[in-house]
């Protein structure tokens, strides 16, 4: 826990207060600089899918500081960071490999591996940490077998990864060091699969980046951004979730071991209503405007930073039922969980395939799944881009 959290406990994540939905309106990041914070539905939305406001403009030499300890989002070789066709070309190399159709033949293996964690969990001594054995596993078990790199040390990868995305919780020479530790890593990966190709998505990344003349930096900071993504925010939803339906959604517990596609419904309802972050690092999704548009009203000048608040726009009342979500409820407007526009997240797909396995058969298998913590005494894994728990102990 931070120093502050010891004599005040943080809420949950389905506890804490979002920015009210509202017109765009200024705010200042932790460097400084000043940024416009869109919150409603709509405009959310629309900057998530005008061109008129990009990535690549916030590495440019007149671009204002964004983050205290620059990380891997930082970086401008990265997918997020490329527009136009740079980024079109970038994101066509793996586009393939996450389309609903590829993950669906995904499903049998992601299930064994669901599987199998479910029954180490059951030999488990009570109370048991649900994080330990199954919420942190699990993405990482699925990425590394996806990405053929199940010989290489999890702890590892979690330690780049903790790096990667941090947020305060490391100094900008320990995430230099871990950066160019994941780099080296990424770049004898690339070089390994280009000599030796197999059947797993670095090998597809490889030879299609080859064929597309994409350069090696780019392509090892790709090989690293999906490691990362491939596991950060599952594991984080997942966690948060799981606080949730053991406190304050107990009575959808029974409801989400009924059939997968209620846990799918629940999921995206999750996603909906559950923050990965509280926006202490950067207040959402961040894009600059390239030209003068107007958003709801205000109009937002050519050089601005704008971050869009997904979160609340998720509980925007004009488009959503206020109050406690009926997790059984299919969304009534697209869910923008994972953005929109140019730049939506690739491992979308996979991403609710995970939470819809892990759900139902979590639920199925420990119908009287019970927590051993309160919310008031979990806890959290702090100084990263997103909180989730630490520890949760449950019994059965």
């Amino acid at each position: 826990m931070s120093a502050d959290s010891t004599s005040r406990p943080l809420r949950p994540m389905h506890r804490i207060s979002l920015p009210e939905p509202g017109p765009p309106r200024l705010g200042t990041l932790a460097t400084g600089t000043p940024v416009w914070l869109v919150t409603r539905y709509a405009e959310v939305r629309q900057v998530l899918m005008d061109p008129r406001f990009n990535r690549s403009s916030l590495h440019t030499a007149d671009a204002p500081p964004l983050l205290v300890v620059p990380n891997l989002l930082d970086s401008p070789d990265g997918l997020l960071n490329q527009d136009g066709a740079a980024h079109q070309v970038l994101r066509g190399t793996v586009q393939r490999a996450f389309t609903p159709r590829a993950i669906a033949r995904w499903r049998p293996w992601v299930a064994s591996v669901v599987e199998a964690l479910l029954d180490d969990l059951a030999e488990r001594n009570r109370p048991a940490d649900i994080i330990e054995g199954f919420t942190r596993p699990l993405p990482v078990a699925v990425i590394c077998r996806l990405m053929g790199l199940e010989h290489v040390d999890r702890e590892r990868i979690r330690h780049w990864a903790d790096h990667a995305l941090s947020g305060g919780a490391h100094t900008a020479e320990e995430v230099g060091l871990a950066m160019r530790e994941f780099g080296e890593f990424a770049g004898r990966l690339v070089a390994e699969r280009r000599t030796s190709p197999g059947d797993d998505l670095v090998s597809g990344l490889v030879a299609a980046g080859d064929e597309l003349g994409i350069d090696e930096r780019r392509l090892v900071t790709l090989v690293c951004g999906l490691v990362v993504a491939g596991h950060e925010t599952t594991m984080t939803a997942l966690g948060n979730a799981v606080v949730y339906l053991l406190t304050d959604g107990q009575a959808a517990w029974p409801g989400l071991a009924k059939d997968a596609e209620a846990a799918a419904t629940a999921a995206e309802q999750l996603l909906r209503t559950i923050p990965l972050s509280e926006g202490r690092v950067l207040p959402g999704l961040i894009r600059r405007a390239v030209e003068d548009t107007e958003v709801g009203g205000v109009m937002i000048p050519a050089g601005s930073v704008v971050a869009v608040q997904t979160n609340s726009a998720g509980r925007d009342p004009e488009v959503f039922p206020p109050g406690e979500p009926d997790l059984f409820a299919p969304l009534t407007s697209p869910s923008i969980a994972f953005g929109a526009g140019p730049h939506h997240c690739l491992g979308a797909w996979l991403a609710r395939l995970e939470l819809e396995l892990a759900l139902h058969r979590l639920a199925t298998r420990f119908p009287r799944l019970r927590a051993e913590f309160t919310p008031e005494t979990i806890e959290w894994r702090e100084g990263q881009m997103t909180r989730s728990p630490l520890r949760l102990p449950v019994s059965w």
